[in-house]
């Protein structure tokens, strides 16, 4: 398929990304935008892609298999499956077809499960919690809707970063200032721990 402007847009706000911390986007963005209780399970790395939303009835994975049938390369599955702990709604299985795909990674409001095996590979997954127990089937769901995953509001497209410290997503609109923003931030803290390093910080950083 041939790139538009737009796509190669994207993948270059998408490799910037790549190099910011989870932590420093949250600042710029007034740190009033994050997923709360969602934590990874894979083997470290940090998360970028876009948002395939997946909006799940409590403890059913189905429309998360129909996800796997529709992403594309660099999508992120988000799935808003209301927090609900008793099932899980993903295991290694479908973290393998995801990644096979070319997905960028998995965050699930929720529990999954083949915690040893995610925790092995350095494919991202991020999640809520862990149980043994499998998902339901065959319940209703949608594809591609607005959501909300730890009381943060996903949208179809969105921008989505993980790392140790967690999950953020925003709007491709705003990304190219926050880039900016994030990055000068980034090299600002670069030269206050190098001036802790040779011992000539003097004065409390603030942002």
């Amino acid at each position: 398929m041939t790139q538009t402007n737009d796509d190669a847009d994207i993948a270059d706000l998408l490799k910037g990304f790549s190099t910011c911390a989870v932590a420093n986007i949250s600042d710029n963005l007034d740190r009033a935008v994050g997923a709360r209780g969602i934590r990874p399970f894979h083997n470290g790395g940090t998360m970028v892609g876009t948002a395939l939303t997946v909006k799940a009835a409590p403890g059913d994975n189905t429309y998360i298999y129909q996800a796997l049938e529709n992403l594309s390369p660099s999508d992120v599955i988000v799935v808003d499956g209301a927090g609900y702990e008793d099932r899980a709604l993903i295991g290694d299985i479908m973290a393998n077809i995801a990644e096979s795909k070319g997905a960028a990674g998995i965050v699930v409001d929720g529990s999954i499960r083949d915690v040893d095996e995610i925790s092995s590979r350095s494919f991202p997954v991020f999640a809520r919690g862990v149980i043994h127990l499998g998902p339901y089937k065959g319940g209703v769901g949608k594809l591609n809707v607005p959501i909300s995953i730890g009381g943060m509001p996903v949208n179809p497209g969105d921008i989505v970063v993980g790392d140790a410290d967690g999950i953020v997503a925003f709007s491709p609109g705003i990304a190219k200032s926050l880039l900016e923003a994030t990055r000068q931030q980034q090299a600002k803290e670069a030269d206050i721990l190098a001036s802790i390093a040779n011992g000539t910080y003097a004065g409390a950083y603030s942002k």
